[in-house]
């Protein structure tokens, strides 16, 4: 895989995939929710709504915050319900 590494901060997993191709950020989200301990947060940077993500975390038991920043960065906060 290219692109950025996932970087792990404490319980915070932040995987920036403004560069990535599809579907490589949704891989890699994936692969890191499997690896986040209960109190921890995966944080998306990407520059696109992830829809199928979003089905994905609703599906299993997810929540998420989104926020789109001045440079059009989608931050998408993702935790266990």
């Amino acid at each position: 895989m290219s692109g950025a590494p996932a970087t792990d901060a404490g319980n915070v997993v932040v995987i920036d995939g403004r560069e990535m191709q599809p579907p490589e950020p949704l891989e890699r989200a994936l692969a890191a929710l499997d690896t986040i301990p209960p109190d921890g947060e995966l944080v998306m940077l990407l520059y696109c709504q992830p829809l199928p993500l979003f089905n994905v975390l609703r599906k299993n038991g997810y929540v998420w915050q989104e926020r789109v920043r001045e440079d059009g960065t989608h931050e998408i906060r993702i935790q266990r319900a």
